[in-house]
């Protein structure tokens, strides 16, 4: 056997009398959603129950997968100590699955621990599987991570393939709700990322098209203040090729939170379903559309890296790029991104050497390679790669804040040897307050310490 069946569910505390006190009432049409999926689920007889939850244990670089016989957890930070929810773990899924993960270079396993008990997000749809179903079953727990939306998908490409070599029938539940920003009495606020997320989503778990869940920009998903989207993409990798039926139960946010309920039946194989290879294949022409577009700084800054990556040393300058730079020295940054997320930045307040083609070149290889917040960038990883390149122009010392703008200047703050500098016209640095707050952050200068200030402007490429 193998998956079986998904589900996309929600996890609304209040979705429970004992503590909606009434307002569970609101959402009747989610209750009733949950209620026919997990009967729908229970229906199946699963070994099993896999649930990907966005409260329980979770890491930037790591999936956590809980550990140990089984876990209980309550509501009595809900005000509901009385509702509890107690499980069994399949302990021998649960090693299977970090075994496959370690062989397919997929940071995953069952260390570090945080919290045992069972978080809201995991009890949720516990409990309404346990009123469905009187049979018994295990359960495999695991928490979403910081890493790529295609690497949450690979994990569930494994979880698919656990169920397969240990002959389980397995439901997969994606627990996480949409956007919590879906309207002004939303308790996060209205933005209007908010329901745009939610129609994406909500539109490909209906059409049973996921792939627009791995191409969504993140920096969307950001801004909508959404939780379910990595669970919903782990989902996906569990239904990997597989002829599936089903779709949207139910979508409501009467709270200003987007809730989806949603229910797939596994069928049989299709080989057409393989999303991550369609994604990775319109990454691939997006890349080559990008490499197109290029200007002559940018095209710099990837020679010297890529050169670099392959060789042993920086590669020589090359004149039919070098010309068409100015020649003097000056100052720059050079910033790396991998799918839009940053990848590597450098960069120098001055020039250090003898132009400013060189210095790109140096800084772009050591964005990639030296950068210690991110670990140096691999031979497989620079066709996805893309440059920016900031010029600066010199320093201009000024006496105090009122001569800063962050969408026109650039700060480099001083406190002794300490200094932090930031670029101008970011994405969320809005006021001067953000910009120095930063700053100062970046080098680790206290709130009340003395700083000069010094702006600058960039001539920025890509």
């Amino acid at each position: 056997m193998s998956v079986i069946a998904a589900l996309a569910v929600p996890h609304p505390p209040l979705i429970f009398p004992e503590v909606g006190q009434g307002a569970e009432a609101y959402i009747q049409e989610t209750i009733n959603a949950y209620r026919e999926a997990m009967a729908f689920a229970a229906s199946l007889k699963p070994d099993t129950l896999v649930i990907a939850s966005a409260h329980a244990t979770a890491y930037g670089d790591y999936f956590h997968i809980s550990p140990g016989l089984g876990a209980e957890g309550n509501f009595e930070k809900f005000d509901a100590p009385e509702v509890k929810v107690k499980v069994n773990y399949d302990l021998a899924f649960t090693g299977v699955l970090s075994d496959l993960c370690k062989e397919n270079h997929i940071e995953a396993g069952t260390m570090a621990e945080r919290d045992k008990a069972l978080d809201h997000g995991t009890m949720i749809p516990l409990r309404f599987f346990k009123e469905a179903y009187k049979g018994s079953f295990k359960v495999v727990r695991m928490g979403l991570s910081g890493l790529s939306p295609q690497t949450h998908y690979k994990l569930g490409q494994m979880v698919q393939q656990t169920a397969e070599k240990l002959n389980r029938r397995v439901v997969f539940i994606a627990s996480g709700d949409l956007s919590h920003k879906m309207s002004p009495d939303s308790p996060y606020g209205f933005v209007p990322e908010g329901p745009a997320f939610d129609e994406v989503a909500v539109t490909a778990l209906g059409e049973l098209d996921f792939l627009p869940l791995l191409t969504l920009d993140d920096s969307l998903c950001t801004r909508a203040a959404e939780c379910g989207r990595r669970a919903f993409l782990i989902m996906a990798g569990a239904l990997d090729k597989k002829a599936i039926e089903g779709g949207v139960l139910s979508y409501e946010g009467p709270f200003g939170v987007g809730y989806t309920v949603a229910a797939y039946q596994v069928t049989g194989a299709d080989a057409g379903r393989n999303l991550l290879e369609q994604y990775e294949t319109l990454k691939e022409a997006e890349a080559a559309r990008q490499r197109e577009t290029e200007d002559v700084y940018q095209q710099l800054a990837r020679y010297a890296l890529e050169g670099r990556i392959h060789g042993k040393e920086i590669p020589p300058l090359p004149e039919e790029l070098a010309n068409q730079i100015p020649g003097e020295p000056r100052a720059c940054f050079v910033s790396i991104y991998e799918e839009g997320h940053l990848r590597g930045c450098v960069g120098t307040t001055g020039a250090l050497k003898e132009s400013l083609a060189r210095e790109i070149m140096e800084n772009a290889v050591a964005a990639g390679t030296c950068d210690p917040r991110f670990a140096p960038v691999s031979p497989l990883e620079l066709p996805k790669l893309s440059y920016s390149v900031d010029v600066l122009s010199p320093l201009e010392a000024i006496p105090d804040k009122t001569g800063l703008d962050p969408k026109v200047y650039g700060v480099l703050v001083q406190a002794g040897d300490k200094e932090g500098l930031l670029l101008p016209d970011l994405e969320g640095v809005d006021t001067v307050s953000d910009q120095l707050r930063i700053a100062k952050q970046k080098a680790g200068i206290g709130d009340l310490e003395q700083v000069s200030l010094f702006r600058f402007t960039v001539e920025r490429h890509g």
